[in-house]
């Protein structure tokens, strides 16, 4: 391992090594004055056990406070250009919540505005939800409709350049600040998929208006498509079920809910989706590091569907909010969940305020389905697993039947009716466009709601 020491023999002899007495007492207190605080609150924490333990934890975090400082100032005196101590306690901060987990970090007054107008439904940049693995940004799913999804970015995507610059060593946040940037302006991605060699695309920065939930009729079937949970989605779900129900009426057979490459978002509107097509039950709950501070979510009766079958697609780009959409209504059966296994994300981000108007983002807890099930690191798995294909039309060219052989008997039953079949929709004809068969996962879903209904009709006549 390449190490470079401060007392390293090659050091350039006219480096500082100490900074002046009145800026090192100035750090001294600071970091003083800040073990004091934590030391303080530490013995009214840990009281309880006893004053031996307390005077031993406060000492022991005066002395990591201390070496944090020493740090500091070695850092601020010697390094190679000069750093202002702004950014060198954002650096630190932010080192201290990325060790943590992938989803913790720090947000300065910019990237916490930028935060808060994304809820809202509208903001500047690409259009794709991003997390950090292996020292890479790696794409959960692009949003519909946005400059990353009209380039052909795919969930499981791996960032490795901007503008040709290696992404390996940025934080999260910095390679996302990198990617925002003047609107009509472009920005080069390095891509790598899989086994495919790496590949660049140009992506030009756009204001991203998110829709988040769309709705149309195929055949018999409603399909609502859920983008994000942001403050529009609950109020767009319910728009959405009355105009199906106004353009079906007594034809509606089911609905399809289609999470796929839903990155998640707001946990009070995936509750909200959930609500909606649940009668009773438990739809959420979440625990974290003290377990008196469990938490537990209920519904509330009323079902916006009348009770009609549901199914719910999902894949890898499904995370978080929609992981939980989907493991209340699989555990609740409310709802077949087709497709592949979801994300996996199921831990819970607080967003705390800091002096200045910044924030931090710090992970409090888990997500747990009403049965018990942890979604974290596992997902959501369907339960009719449907990979993605295509659907390719084979001619099978004119073959010979029975009536086509020599001296084949007639049927008897040749002038009477032909057996009873389902009613066509009357704008059969003008779905045409809409048909699902291009999309495998949505043709078989739209198949098994209508299988079902097919079903019940038989069983009832």
């Amino acid at each position: 391992m390449n190490e470079t020491r401060l007392d390293d023999p090659v050091a350039p002899r006219g480096a500082p090594t100490r900074p002046d007495p009145a800026r090192r007492r100035t750090i001294r207190r600071v970091a003083a004055t800040a073990a004091l605080a934590f030391a303080v609150g530490g013995g009214v924490l840990l009281g309880a056990t006893g004053g031996s333990q307390s005077q031993t934890n406060s000492t022991d975090t005066y002395r990591q406070l201390s070496l944090l400082g020493d740090v500091f100032e070695k850092v601020r005196a010697q390094y190679v250009e000069e750093v202002s101590d702004e950014e060198l306690v954002e650096a630190a901060i932010n080192g201290m919540l990325t060790s943590l987990d992938p989803h913790s970090s720090y947000l300065s007054p910019k990237s916490f505005q930028d935060m808060r107008v994304q809820t809202k439904g509208e903001f500047g940049g690409l259009g794709i939800e991003v997390t950090m693995e292996n020292g890479y940004v790696k794409v959960v799913s692009p949003i519909d409709d946005t400059p990353a999804s009209e380039v052909g970015l795919e969930p499981g995507d791996y960032i490795t350049h901007l503008d040709g610059e290696a992404v390996l060593g940025l934080t999260l946040s910095e390679a996302v600040e990198r990617m925002r940037g003047k609107v009509g302006t472009a920005i080069k991605l390095t891509i790598r998929r899989a086994q495919e060699e790496p590949f660049d695309v140009e992506i030009t920065r756009a204001i991203i208006t998110i829709k988040s939930v769309r709705n149309r009729v195929i055949q018999d079937i409603g399909y609502i498509r859920i983008t994000t949970f942001n403050e529009q989605t609950t109020v767009g779900l319910q728009e959405s079920v009355a105009k199906i129900k106004e353009e079906l009426g007594d034809r509606l057979h089911g609905y399809v809910i289609d999470l796929r490459n839903n990155p998640g978002g707001l946990l009070d509107q995936a509750i909200s989706v959930c609500d909606a097509f649940l009668e009773r039950g438990e739809i959420v709950s979440t625990r974290g590091r003290d377990e008196a501070n469990a938490s537990r979510v209920n519904a509330t009766a009323g079902d916006i569907t009348d009770g009609k079958p549901i199914v719910v697609l999902i894949n890898g780009g499904s995370a978080s909010a929609s992981e939980i959409v989907a493991g209340a209504l699989q555990d609740h059966r409310r709802a077949i969940i087709l497709g592949t296994q979801s994300f996996g994300k199921g831990s819970v981000q607080t967003i705390l305020p800091l002096q200045g108007n910044a924030a931090m983002r710090l992970t409090t807890a888990r997500y747990y389905t009403p049965s018990g099930r942890s979604i974290q690191a596992k997902g959501i798995e369907p339960d009719i697993k449907v990979e993605l294909a295509k659907i390719e039309k084979i001619e099978e060219g004119r073959r010979r039947r029975e009536a086509d052989l020599r001296g084949a008997l007639t049927n008897p039953d040749a002038d009477a009716k032909p057996a009873p079949k389902l009613p066509e929709p009357e704008d059969a004809a003008s779905e045409k466009n809409e048909d699902p068969l291009e999309d495998y996962q949505l043709a078989r879903a739209v198949d098994l709601l209508r299988g079902f209904h097919l079903f019940q009709n038989r069983v009832v006549n």
